[in-house]
């Protein structure tokens, strides 16, 4: 069984309501909440991950 390497954003600071992401999966982007690490995580498609980030940084 692979573990992951999880990893919050560098704008989250100190705030404890953030996602987590797992950049080492192929394929998918892991998505899960840093609060809830034993929690349910959501496997979304590469591309999908990429085109909502970008949207979000504009």
């Amino acid at each position: 069984m692979r573990i992951s390497t999880w990893r919050k954003s560098s704008h989250s600071g100190l705030n404890e309501a953030c996602l987590e992401v797992a950049d080492d999966v192929p394929g998918v982007v892991p998505v899960r909440d840093s609060k809830r690490t034993d929690g349910p995580t959501l496997s979304i498609p590469r591309d999908a991950w990429h085109a909502f980030t970008r949207l979000a940084r504009r």
